[in-house]
This record gives structure tokens, sequence and C-alpha cells, in this order.
């Protein structure tokens, strides 16, 4: 998920009740959450290096077990010879349980990643298989008003913190609001309504900020109500996916080999469809609520296949783009002397929200010419 969403679950972890296992557990419940996404890095480098690399190694089972001990040692590091000599009255850290809060938070990561439908590799190095929960979309609005919403009402007891924290319901509610079309208008008024809850609560109520103790069960209660969520959208994507592939022999359309019904944004009641069979891949749309769940898109995209994909696929960067892809397709385009141009795209992103792939190009030969 994105980084507001993995920051906000250390955080809250922290707000529950970490906060008393050692000091600088805020520092390791952040740094840990976060930690694998050093390999955002990548995107520095050559053109599609990021989406091969990316949610691989530094997500991996052997990550998982290097990240807490290399976290801890740093901050360890910092408590001697920083913190403590600035202060030397401050308490130590304890190298036990911040070890153990680092580990729990860098656990959270690859798990609230694997929950979309842009993938996580889990056991990297070992096998380079991508899996996907297909349950929340990478930006969940409702992750960051119930994550948010406690940490405004635990950290906003100083002028500089309800400023801050001012800045960043401006911004969230300028994203979801311009969102458009991604998001429902429902989504929309549920976030301006809680939005303001949260704001009179703060105005009205006072006390709440005061009362440590309140708020603590408060940040357990929605580390619960999120443990629910995930597993709710979870458990109604399996649900789903089974039906999809009913309503599809329905339409007489059988041989489904794989079904994906991706999260849609604000909306766990709806998700994007893609149905792959040996040749074809059927887009479509699932609704919970509506009468007929299961809505096909347009014509199905045929499966690539052929000389001309299997010259274009050899060019490296369309072999780094097809590490990724879950559903790839491809447009040809004829041009002058028999060359070939060659766009790569996946299903799950054709005509709604765009990762373009590389285009290559093939002279007559069927040899990759240039690609990018």
């Amino acid at each position: 998920m994105d980084p507001v969403a993995h920051t906000f679950t250390g955080a809250t972890m922290f707000a529950a009740g970490l906060r008393r296992a050692t000091p600088l557990a805020a520092a390791a419940l952040i740094m840990g959450a976060n930690a694998p996404d050093v390999d955002v890095l990548a995107y520095f480098a050559a053109p599609f290096e990021a989406i091969a690399f990316r949610r691989g190694w530094t997500h991996g089972l052997l990550a998982l077990a290097i990240w807490p001990f290399l976290i801890a040692a740093v901050l360890l590091a910092w408590d001697r010879w920083v913190r403590r000599r600035r202060n030397p009255a401050a308490a130590p850290a304890r190298a036990g349980p911040l070890l153990a809060v680092t580990a729990l938070a860098v656990a959270t990561h690859p798990l609230l990643d694997w929950l979309n439908d842009y993938g996580v590799r889990w056991l990297m190095p070992f096998d380079r298989s991508w899996y996907y929960g297909d349950a929340l979309v990478v930006v969940d609005p409702w992750v960051w008003l119930v994550l948010g919403g406690v940490l405004f009402l635990t950290y906003s007891s100083s002028r500089l913190a309800i400023a801050r924290w001012t800045v960043f319901w401006v911004v969230t509610t300028f994203i979801v609001l311009a969102a458009g079309a991604l998001v429902p208008f429902q989504t929309q008024i549920l976030w301006l309504v809680g939005v303001a809850a949260l704001a009179a609560a703060r105005v009205r109520r006072p006390e709440i900020v005061r009362n440590e103790r309140t708020l603590e069960r408060a940040a357990l209660a929605v580390l619960a109500l999120f443990a629910v969520y995930i597993v709710a959208t979870s458990v109604a994507t399996r649900i789903a996916r089974s039906q999809v592939r009913d309503g599809l022999a329905a339409l007489g359309i059988h041989g489904v080999e794989r079904v994906m019904v991706g999260p849609a944004a604000g909306n766990p009641f709806a998700g994007e469809v893609v149905a792959a069979t040996a040749d074809t891949y059927y887009l479509g749309h699932w609704r919970w609520l509506a009468p007929t769940r299961l809505n096909l898109d347009g014509d199905p995209l045929p499966r690539p296949r052929g000389a001309v994909y299997d010259a274009a696929a050899s060019a490296p960067e369309a072999r780094k783009f097809l590490t990724w892809s879950r559903f790839p397709v491809i447009d040809t385009e004829p041009v002058a002397g028999g060359a070939v141009v060659v766009h790569f795209a996946d299903a799950r992103y054709v005509g709604r929200r765009g990762i373009d792939g590389p285009t290559v190009r093939l002279d007559s030969d069927l040899h990759v010419t240039a690609a990018d």
C-alpha cells in the first residue's frame, strides 16, 4: 500500500500500547513498517527496472528476517552514541523489545502490499512467484480516515501538531474529491462527514486528547477494525472470483484459467474483473449490490503469442515488464518496410488506471531495433 498507510499502521500500533515496550519504539515501528520500500530507489535506474525489481528482494522472506536486526542495530547505536549522550538521564532502549516491535512492524509491510492487485513476491529470493490479495487498492481512503483519525486525536495536543494534521486532511480531501470517477460520490460524501466528525470531536471534546487510556483503547479498536476490514474484503474477493467463474460459464465462456476481481477505489462493494482463458482475456466489472453482478466490457482481448510477440518480448525492457505483468497484452502497429511496433500493457490497467509497458520496434526480420 502507499507510504501513508504503512506509516499509520506502525504509528497506530505505537499508540495502541507498544509505546511502553521500550524507548525508541515509535522509531522502530515506523521505520520497520516502511523499510521494505527502500526498493523505490530502483526508479532511478533504467526504464522498467523498478517494475522488475520492486516488491521482491526487499519484501521477501530473507529480507523479513534481516530487516528487524538491521533496524534494531541502527537504533541501538543511535541510542548509545547520540540519544543518551545528549540526555544521560534517559532510560536506555531495550534490545529484546526493540527487536520484537521492529519485527512486528516489518511483517505488516508485505502483508499490506499483498492486499492489492499489484502483487508482492513473498518468497524471494527462493521463489520469484507473485502473490495477489486483490482486496484493497494501493491507496485506500478508508485506511487513511480510520487510522489517521485515531492518530489525529492522539497526537494533536499542540498548535504545531494541529497545523500539520490540518495540512494532511486538506491534502487528502483534495485527493479524494479530485479523483473524480475513480472514487464513488458516496465515498466522497462519507469522507467529508468523517473528517468533519474528527474535527468536531477534537474541538468539542478536548478532554479526549488528554485521556491516554481512552486513546489507547481507541487505537486498539481501530487496529481490530482494520483487521476485520482486511479479512472481510479478502473473503469477499474469493467468493467473487468463484461467482465470476459461474457467471462466465452462464455466458458460455468456459476453460477459465485465472480470475482477478481487483478492488475498486473507495468502494468495497465493487471490483474490476479480468478472466483469462487459454487464448483470451475478458474484462468487466463486479458489483455486489447490483441485480446483475457481472458485466463484461466490450470486446475481449487476445492473449499474446506468436513470432512477433516472442521477438518483442526478447527486448530487455519487455523482459523486465513481463517479470511483473500478470495479464500481458500487446498492440501491434505495422510501419513502412514491413517493420512493426509492439506496445506492451497489462490487462489489469487497460482503459482504467495506467501502468504503461514498453514500446518495442522490430524490423521486417523481427529483430529488435529499438525499445523504450
